[in-house]
């Protein structure tokens, strides 16, 4: 049975109603809050599914509006990194495009990022935080430390893109700046993937440029790379996909996106940590390369190259993964192992007497017309 997607006219319209910069999105409500059957929160937002090809397959709210997808940037930046020439073990190389919970293990591998090119903590530009997960952090602080770069979420990042640096030749210091020649590079390999020049501009909360794109392009680039992981196959390492070279630019160029894809499946509790829902999914899901961003992004690209796109208009993160995994399951993914993640029970009195859950955003209207293929 074809993949269903949006007729050429519904897309247009999709087009047509593309927001000016500074309109608000118009978003639709996706999850619902219910207790003892009374609708008590309603969280909205705007949702994409993609197929290989980038055509739309489903979609609700405002998925052209511009937005910032903040942490879910991680693999595309990690791309561009390993087209520079970092070469890294596949559990590095996943630390690379991770927003870790800060515990020991994301700890120490961004420290061996750091060495393994003559680098140290002080050579990071990122901003200080303590551990993002709940357990690294209550035992942080339980040990009396305080803030630091290293326990900050992207502190794998941030060493990676310093040993990019050192790899190149270029200034490690003001590695941050848009001017930067790794800036500049990521930046190109952001709007190659996602086919989009960025709509704004801005800084990530740990100091990285930020582009404002769509929830279109950003799911057509994690199509993109777990397509490529898919195809450089289970057998070989992140490192090893990005190694194998040849005097063919465009193959090189799918190494990397292979190799970053690779590295997030095989060691998804680098991207982000135990108890966290970005790793359930990787592992529950085989194939799937996901990852999330503050204010309510989630990114899941699958090994067919189709991918599902999320954005929660409040920013909150508690609807993001319902909406995903609903949207999953609409596409004919197998989401029962996801159902730990998909829903969550709200609670009274210690017992249950409600449900987080996800409303049927995605009508007959965007889930059973007849495949057609996008302009």
């Amino acid at each position: 049975m074809p993949a269903p997607a949006f007729p050429a006219a519904q897309t247009a319209a999709l087009r047509a109603t593309e927001p000016e910069p500074g309109m608000l999105p118009q978003h639709s409500p996706l999850v619902i809050a219910t207790r003892d059957g009374l609708v008590e929160s309603v969280h909205y937002g705007s949702v994409i599914a993609t197929s290989a090809d980038g055509s739309i397959l489903a979609a609700a709210g405002d998925p052209l509006a511009p937005f910032y997808p903040r942490s879910s940037l991680k693999p595309l930046q990690a791309v561009a990194m390993v087209r520079a020439g970092l070469k890294l073990p596949a559990d590095l190389l996943a630390l690379a495009a991770a927003s870790h919970s800060g515990g020991a293990r994301h700890r120490g591998g961004t420290q061996r990022i750091l060495a393994m090119h003559g680098l140290t903590a002080s050579d990071l530009e990122n901003s200080t935080d303590l551990p993002f997960g709940t357990s690294e952090r209550e035992d942080w602080l339980r040990s009396g430390l305080h803030a630091t770069q290293l326990t900050q979420n992207c502190s794998g990042k941030h060493a990676a893109m310093a040993a990019t640096c050192v790899i190149n030749g270029w200034p490690v210091k003001g590695y941050l700046d848009p001017s930067h020649p790794l800036q500049q590079l990521v930046a190109a390999t952001v709007e190659e993937l996602t086919g989009e020049h960025a709509l704004g501009h801005s800084t990530d909360g740990c100091g990285t440029p930020l582009f404002a794109l769509t929830l279109r392009g950003m799911a057509r680039a994690f199509g993109t790379i777990a397509a490529a992981a898919a195809t450089a196959g289970a057998g070989a390492t992140g490192a090893e996909a990005g190694v194998r070279t040849s005097h063919d630019g465009g193959t090189a160029q799918l190494l990397a996106e292979a190799a970053v894809g690779l590295a997030m499946r095989q060691h998804p509790d680098m991207v982000a940590g135990q108890r966290r829902d970005v790793t359930e999914l990787m592992r529950l899901l085989p194939g799937s390369v996901a990852k999330d961003g503050f204010e309510g992004v989630q990114l899941v690209g699958l090994p067919d190259g189709r991918a599902v796109a999320v954005k929660i208009s409040d920013g909150g993160d508690r609807a993001r993964m319902p909406a995903t995994v609903h949207v999953l399951n609409a596409l004919g993914v197998d989401t029962t192992p996801l159902a730990g993640i998909g829903t969550a029970p709200v609670l009274g009195g210690g017992h249950q007497v409600g449900l987080l859950q996800p409303l049927d955003f995605l009508t007959a209207s965007t889930m059973s017309m007849p495949a057609t293929e996008a302009p």
